[in-house]
């Protein structure tokens, strides 16, 4: 079995359910209201595991009910939590969530825990713990300098590295995460990233953006999400564009680490780049089909099945 070793956020989140998303200063009564566990992080864990995949998170969560919860969640999925680092005093992070009839979302995050996820812990890990072969897999919801510690050494160990720069960093940061094999940015994150204004009247050149990224951030291989129009891959050359699925979206939140997590077990089980990303496009529609976000993660058996009709 492939192995994916995930450092990131694990946070509870809050979701209202609202006709449309509100302006500044607007109020809108929602439909519903749910809590459900979260964080890009632990959602990435969650996604590599059902995908496939044996699955280590290192995270931070408060030592409180929201965190106990989270934890206990994560064992029932299979996943190794030995390394999530317990933070006494301190709340368990919370992302307060709004999503509208069109499937379309508006977050904002207190990290609480994720705050103290520090370089230390990292270091404080077993070499064995980072084991040439095995693909790890970062995001940007935990303190910037501890995901540069965790990309440096799981490639020094002869890993498979992966960025997810989710929140987009600044380029003066991309460069400290160099040793990143891969880089997998959305399209917002691609074009603040790049430097390319956010309201050009039309679509950005993907390819041109994707290498001013490898330029910046040395990675081998960028990968750009774009939503329903799947992604576009560039290593040495430009594959794609690779299509998505077409499916009817009921919830976009969790797409990207859907897409993330299948991606990550596909590169561990060796395949390249391009029939990675196609898979995990795959994994991201199957997760915008249903509500929620860990709850919407797809099976490795539903992910093989739509990507076998689509291709």
């Amino acid at each position: 079995m492939p192995r994916v070793v995930v450092f990131g956020s694990s946070n509870t989140d809050m979701v209202v359910r609202l006709p449309s998303l509100p302006a500044p200063g607007q109020t809108v009564l929602g439909r519903s209201f749910a809590t459900t566990p979260g964080g890009k992080g632990a959602n990435q864990a969650v996604a590599a595991r059902r995908a496939g995949a044996e699955v280590a998170l290192i995270t931070a969560v408060g030592d409180d009910p929201l965190g106990r919860e989270a934890l206990a969640h994560y064992r029932r999925e299979g996943i190794d939590v030995e390394g999530v680092k317990v933070v006494e005093g301190v709340s368990s992070g919370v992302a307060m969530i709004y999503v509208d009839d069109l499937g379309e979302n508006m977050i904002g995050v207190a990290p609480g825990a994720n705050r103290n996820l520090r370089p230390e812990d990292v270091d404080r890990l077993p070499d064995s713990f980072f084991r040439a072969g095995d693909v790890l897999l970062a995001s940007l919801e935990i303190p910037i300098e501890t995901a540069v510690r965790a990309i440096r050494r799981g490639f020094d160990a002869g890993m498979t590295t992966i960025l997810n720069p989710a929140p987009a960093p600044a380029v003066s940061d991309l460069r400290d995460l160099r040793e990143a094999i891969y880089l997998t940015p959305n399209r917002t994150e691609a074009m603040a990233m790049a430097g390319i204004p956010a309201d050009l009247p039309d679509e950005p050149d993907w390819i041109d953006c994707a290498f001013r990224l490898k330029e910046q951030s040395r990675a081998a291989c960028v990968v750009i999400t774009l939503g329903a129009r799947g992604c576009q891959v560039v290593a040495a050359k430009p594959y794609g564009p690779i299509p998505a699925p077409r499916v009817d979206a009921v919830d976009t939140v969790g797409a990207g680490d859907a897409f993330n997590g299948a991606l990550a077990v596909a590169i561990a089980e060796g395949q390249p780049p391009d029939r990675a990303a196609a898979w995990a496009c795959a994994a991201a529609a199957l997760a915008v089909t249903k509500a929620g976000a860990q709850e919407a993660l797809p099976s490795r058996a539903a992910i093989d099945e739509l990507a076998r009709r689509f291709g």
